[in-house]
């Protein structure tokens, strides 16, 4: 059986009123896991670093002081999936298998587009792990650049794919091609 592909734009269409972080009390807990399968994981999670147009040129051509701002915010969002349950209170630790991170600065539109894809074979998602990969690759953008330009912003910190587990996979409208930052 093949598995299914949603695509929507806001909640999950049929989900339960409920939050699955709250005990019957409404008090917060880690979600168990233990009965779940192991299965393929993989999130994709997107976000954008605004600036003006001269600091995307500056970091285009690598002319900033304190170094290679693309290399440096990769390994931030690397480092930064791999420690999501250090950051996220109730995310749980997972071994993950990859983590992709691709930055695509466009000095023409003063900005750097930031796809992040991680996989696992694991009983929960990896969606968290995605989206604070590319908060961290955007903050390590901003904290590289602040000197010369402190009007910058992270905008737009989204999932955009998700796949694996009972859910199946779901695809946020409206975002074209997964698989390379936009």
């Amino acid at each position: 059986m093949a598995p299914r592909t949603r695509e929507v734009s806001g909640a999950r269409p049929g989900a339960r009123g409920s939050l699955s972080h709250l005990d019957s009390r409404g008090r917060a807990r880690m979600v168990d896991v233990a009965a779940k399968s192991v299965t393929r994981r993989e999130s994709i999670a997107r976000a954008e670093v605004h600036m003006a147009k001269a600091t995307a040129a500056q970091i285009s051509e690598g002319r900033l002081s304190k170094g290679d701002v693309l290399a440096t915010a990769r390994i931030a969002g690397i480092q930064a999936a791999k420690r999501t349950h250090e950051w996220i209170p109730l995310a749980h630790p997972l071994s993950l298998d990859a983590i992709r991170v691709e930055l695509s600065p466009d000095a023409a539109r003063g900005c750097v587009r930031i796809e992040v894809r991680v996989l696992a074979h694991a009983r929960t998602g990896v969606e968290m792990e995605a989206l604070v990969a590319a908060a961290a690759a955007g903050l390590t953008i901003y904290d590289m650049c602040k000197s010369v330009d402190r009007g910058i912003t992270l905008e737009r910190v989204r999932l955009v794919r998700k796949s694996g587990g009972k859910s199946g996979t779901w695809l946020r409208r409206g975002e074209g091609r997964v698989g390379r930052a936009r």
